[in-house]
């Protein structure tokens, strides 16, 4: 190595600031380096300057922003130490995330029947409307639309999405429903065709899942879930407040037994309509009511297409509608479905009246069981006669005048009593007034008033005519002759078992005992013998009753036939009733159409099939023993104890006719009797009412036919 390049490698090396060697300076020449302690000057160029310049502001803006992001650092660190450390928060509560339970939410509570099973309930369904201002073209729309809902109507539809303002003013239309209760398949359709302005919400439908069954108890809701007749209108604030289901009286098992029984005996016989009611005497609930023909209250609009059918009779009155008619043309109100003949129709009872009269009489004691009257003539009233319907002819003790069903031994009877305390016995048993039953649709009975009731009324009345009720009354007020006596309104509300409802006494318990042999007696040997169940010993009456016209007096052919009784009769628990509107004679029945050949038979059906479905097991092997308890004799002896002679209108046989009879010699009843009346008491004669013959009769006596079955009204 050279001692040049060794003192090289001494040097110090050149400023940073320096140029590099070689490169030409400004003003020419070349850099040379230097040497320390040479002392020359260093020169920097422009660009480096600016260079120099621009590294110092980055700098600085590195500074800031570290400064920034230190105080944001320092601010978020801040804030967790307050929330961790310093001042922790104490945890919220949130609500548990909600699980669907598979339960609809509806605002209307469903209806069962006393065991539980559902009669009403509600449903959700999804309702289709539409935003007119969201459609522009109404008819395309519309008939898109008419793809998937082909029943709508096509011209008002189209009216319906249409732009249009509310009434006179500006505010435009936004809703306008198109159908409700869509199924899912047909929401999925309309959601495919992509119409705009459509649209989908939930609502609710009430749904009936028993069918026909109950339906004029349980009546119907409108679209918008209010009651409208029915329990859904009695109880409707209760169904829309409480969502606990409303439990009913009714035994929908009970009530579809008895449907069938009246549904056949109405096909049978060619009837046009008919009722039945079952009820407990001791609580007097309904556990069935029927009203026939009936509808499905789940399907309104099949029940409008049914009521328009051109079928029979309906056809023939459509036809005459096209012309103008009068009123009296139009379709009667009791062929309507809706129309409930249990409550609503008011019908001439018939001979079931019967018992109230004997009952009346006993516990007024105007006449005793081994009382009788004269049977052999009939009553004559002006131009008209009260006759029996194949009558005996002969003198009848007060059992044969039930078995047999006289109505001339009744009419005696109910004048035992006399006008004033008649209608005041009736008012009791609450034949005269409305009742109090859990149904909006009820009626009042047609009855003469306080100056009207006379002695024709009275006759006429005791045998079921000139009265008009309704089925349930008739089975309320023997109901209350079998329990003892306790007269109570017919509830549709289950009552808690054991549950003793409040009543009012109208008959004595010895009444009533003597009422329930009464009734067994017409059963077993009169009128109701179509009625008889083994084991089960059902009392009753048949009551058969002709129509009456719109203009009074009676139709010709066109009957009432009904059967109303108690089972069994050893220890009464429910009471019964069938009724058949207009039925026709037919081969079985040999020409007949009365209520012992139709509602009889029928109110037997019903008791052999419901007894066992409420626990009755028919008492066959003890049957001649129970049967012994509750016998009567056709004609009951006079026990030795009565003194005086038997209570009877003059004109009756005293002494000889009745020696004739099988009553002279026949053994003491095993009833108490009742005590005979005092000489105050003693029944007056018939007579005739002071006002004139021409004078309006209040009870439609006028134009009665020759024949009237068991009515027993004919002119003479």
């Amino acid at each position: 190595m050279s001692q040049a390049s060794g003192l090289d490698d001494l040097r110090p090396p050149p400023s940073p600031h320096a140029p590099p060697a070689g490169r030409a300076l400004p003003g020419g020449g070349t850099a040379t380096p230097t040497r320390p302690g040479a002392g020359a000057l260093v020169r920097v160029s422009a660009p480096e300057l600016a260079r120099r310049g621009q590294l110092e502001v980055t700098r600085g803006r590195l500074l800031i922003a570290a400064a920034g992001f230190a105080v944001l650092f320092g601010a978020v660190g801040l804030k967790l130490s307050l929330a961790t450390l310093i001042d922790p928060m104490q945890p919220k509560l949130r609500p548990a995330a909600r699980v669907p339970t598979g339960e609809p939410t509806v605002s209307r509570a469903p209806v069962t029947d006393r065991n539980g099973e559902v009669l009403a309930v509600s449903l959700q369904v999804t309702e289709l409307y539409a935003n007119p201002q969201e459609i522009n073209d109404p008819v395309a729309a519309a008939d898109r639309l008419l793809r998937v809902l082909p029943n709508l109507d096509r011209e008002r539809l189209i009216a319906r999405i249409s732009q249009r303002t509310v009434g006179d003013s500006d505010r435009p239309v936004q809703f306008a429903y198109i159908a409700r209760n869509l199924p899912p398949r047909q929401q999925q359709a309309i959601n495919d065709l992509g119409i705009p302005g459509f649209h989908f919400r939930p609502a609710e439908r009430r749904f009936y899942p028993q069918g026909r069954s109950a339906a004029h108890i349980l009546g119907q809701v409108d679209v918008d879930g209010h009651g409208i007749a029915g329990v859904e209108k009695s109880f409707d604030e209760r169904l829309r407040t409480d969502r606990a289901p409303l439990r009913l009286s009714v035994d929908v098992r009970v009530q579809v037994a008895l449907r069938e029984a009246v549904e056949k005996a109405i096909a049978d016989f060619n009837g046009i309509g008919g009722a039945g009611v079952i009820m407990d005497v001791h609580t007097a609930e309904v556990l069935a009511m029927v009203s026939l023909p009936d509808y499905d209250a789940s399907d309104p609009g099949g029940l409008q297409k049914r009521a328009e059918a051109p079928t029979g009779d309906t056809a023939v009155r459509m036809v005459a509608a096209r012309a103008p008619a009068p009123a009296a043309q139009a379709p009667k109100q009791d062929q309507d479905p809706r129309f409930n003949r249990a409550t609503v129709g008011v019908y001439e009872p018939g001979s079931t009246f019967k018992l109230l009269t004997a009952a009346m009489a006993l516990d007024l004691g105007t006449v005793n069981v081994w009382s009788g009257f004269d049977a052999s003539r009939p009553i004559r009233y002006g131009r008209f006669q009260i006759d029996d319907f194949k009558g005996k002819n002969r003198w009848l003790a007060v059992p044969e005048i039930m078995a047999y069903s006289s109505n001339i031994g009744t009419a005696h009877m109910a004048m035992t009593v006399g006008p004033q305390r008649h209608r005041e016995f009736m008012a009791r048993m609450g034949m005269l007034n409305r009742l109090q039953v859990e149904l909006p649709e009820t009626a009042r009975p047609l009855a003469p008033g306080p100056k009207d009731w006379r002695d024709i009324s009275t006759m006429t009345i005791g045998f079921g005519h000139g009265i008009s009720v309704t089925p349930l009354h008739v089975a309320n007020g023997v109901a209350t002759l079998a329990n003892g006596g306790i007269l109570r309104q017919p509830t549709l509300v289950a009552q808690p078992q054991g549950t003793e409802r409040e009543g009012t006494r109208v008959i004595s318990e010895k009444t009533s005992d003597t009422m329930r042999r009464l009734m067994r007696l017409v059963v077993t040997d009169g009128s109701g013998k179509g009625a008889e169940v083994p084991g089960y010993f059902v009392g009753g009456k048949t009551g058969t009753a002709q129509k009456t016209g719109p203009r009074g007096g009676y139709l010709e052919n066109k009957r009432i036939a009904a059967f109303v009784g108690a089972f069994p009769m050893n220890a009464p628990r429910y009471a019964i009733y069938v009724m058949v509107d207009e039925p026709k004679p037919n081969a079985r029945s040999h020409g007949y159409a009365t209520a012992g050949w139709v509602a009889a038979p029928a109110a037997g059906a019903v008791i052999a099939r419901v007894a066992p479905i409420l626990g009755m097991v028919p008492e066959t092997e003890r049957a001649p023993q129970i049967q012994q308890t509750i016998a009567i004799p056709m004609q009951p002896g006079r026990p030795p104890a009565a003194a005086r002679p038997p209570v009877a209108t003059p004109g009756a046989p005293p002494a000889a006719p009745r020696a004739n009879t099988p009553a002279a010699n026949a053994p003491a009843s095993p009833l108490q009797p009742v005590p005979v009346p005092p000489a105050g008491l003693q029944p007056p004669a018939i007579r005739r009412t002071d006002a004139p013959v021409t004078a309006p009769v209040p009870v439609r006596l006028a134009a009665v036919p020759a024949a009237m079955d068991e009515a027993g009204l004919a002119p003479r």
